[in-house]
């Protein structure tokens, strides 16, 4: 039987005396385009951030490919091949374009940022650099300041970033939040090619992302899963009708 690319087994979180998440399990296949959803204040970014190392659970295990990250720092969980975005994009608004990405690649490697460093690898860096441009619709945009870049640009660009070491799980929070729906059809498009291959966990109230991207989906309502399935078996769902749509089960 394949091993999940990330597996949690009674995951707890509290805050104070307000449990946020409670006893949670959750299992997603290797190459899987799973979406989680849920009311705000159903623990999704809390999740998120259990799972990126950026809290830790007061009880309960993480694993990544079958080992155990729950207590790892966020980088050495990078390091083993999970990386994240953010609700509010997170770039370096100074850098150009293509320093973003270079700087994604070397600190992913292990490597600070430095221009003094030797030929073969600023080589190779660079042509990753340019490969990640390209295949995210960027290499236009290559000596631009960040900080100029639209709105729908950024989130491109913090997507590369993401994914610029290699990391073979990728964790998307409200990726396409604030966008026009032309600008969402585009990122989704995005998201669905440069997702190839990989596992892919993402968060988005926008529902014709939801239904339109996912494999599976995972209903999270008050800290607890309450219902994973096929997008079909979810919209299908008397439970999360209920709960997540606000109508009465029948």
């Amino acid at each position: 039987m394949t091993e999940p690319a990330l597996k949690l087994s009674g995951i707890r979180k509290a805050f104070g005396a307000t449990e946020v998440i409670r006893g949670l399990d959750l299992s997603v296949a290797a190459r899987e385009r799973h979406a989680v959803i849920g009311p705000n204040g159903a623990g999704k970014s809390t999740l998120f951030n259990l799972i990126s190392g950026l809290l830790r659970p007061n009880s309960g295990s993480i694993a990544l490919h079958g080992s155990d990250i729950t207590t790892l720092p966020p980088y050495q969980i990078n390091r083993r091949g999970l990386s994240r975005s953010f609700q509010v994009t997170n770039i370096f608004r100074g850098m150009s374009v293509w320093e973003n990405v270079r700087c994604g690649l070397l600190w992913s490697a292990g490597e600070r940022y430095c221009f003094w460093r030797g030929a073969d690898l600023a080589r190779e860096v660079g042509v990753r650099t340019d490969r990640i441009l390209a295949d995210f619709e960027l290499a236009g945009r290559r000596d631009v300041p960040a900080g100029v870049l639209t709105y729908a640009e950024q989130r491109a660009l913090e997507l590369a970033i993401t994914i610029a070491g290699g990391a073979d799980v990728v964790l998307l929070d409200e990726p396409t939040a604030g966008m026009s729906r032309a600008e969402t059809d585009r990122a989704v498009a995005l998201i669905r090619r440069v997702s190839e291959g990989r596992t892919l966990m993402i968060v988005e109230h926008d529902m014709s992302v939801v239904f339109g991207l996912a494999d599976r989906i995972s209903v999270l309502v008050y800290g607890e899963i309450i219902a994973s399935g096929t997008p079909a078996e979810i919209r299908n769902n008397p439970k999360v009708r209920e709960a997540y749509l606000g109508e009465e089960a029948h």
